[in-house]
């Protein structure tokens, strides 16, 4: 395997934490919580700081401190750590996988600082309008994390899909090349 296909998805996912930890540096030094600093399109998208105890769309937030620990810094921790062993042991991932996992694993990096250092929550900046779309006026705010993780689960069941759908094209590739051997 080429080395660049190897860590290039690895320094995605270390520029996704950066970039993500500046991003929520910023918000809390400049904007007071609750507060919406600024709007961009109208009233499409707002720039907001707002903090998350739970997971997304903050379940479990009222959570018993203790189980907030396990499901939202151990489970993670341990998630993470599989996550990254499989990707360094797999041998035949496609870039496509690759490139998920980086995403999910720079998102999950940045989430996780915030609970282990932030107290007070993750820190959460962008709102979405939705005009109502799914009876929702507005989407859950998020952060850069959030939609690492996001893009990356995606990319993932896509590769996923992709990865399935050919096993039984090469499986009858192969019965049929054998049945040329005979």
């Amino acid at each position: 395997m080429k080395k660049s296909r190897f860590w290039f998805p690895l320094i995605g996912a270390a520029i996704i934490v950066i970039a993500d930890q500046i991003a929520k540096a910023l918000v809390v030094a400049h904007i007071p919580e609750g507060r919406i600093f600024f709007r961009i399109f109208g009233d499409f998208i707002w720039i907001v700081h707002t903090r998350n105890t739970g997971a997304a769309f903050s379940l479990g937030a009222s959570s018993a401190p203790l189980l907030r620990v396990l499901f939202f810094i151990v489970l993670p921790t341990v998630i993470l750590i599989g996550l990254t062993v499989y990707y360094v042991r797999g041998q035949g991932l496609s870039s496509l996988l690759r490139w998920a996992m980086g995403l999910v694993l720079g998102g999950g990096i940045g989430n996780l600082i915030d609970r282990i250092f932030r107290p007070e929550g993750v820190v959460d900046f962008i709102s979405v309008n939705m005009y109502g779309l799914f009876g929702m006026e507005r989407f859950a705010t998020f952060n850069i994390a959030d939609s690492a993780i996001t893009i990356g689960e995606i990319l993932l069941i896509i590769g996923l899909l992709i990865v399935e759908y050919r096993k039984p094209r090469l499986a009858s590739a192969g019965r049929e090349g054998g049945n040329d051997q005979k």
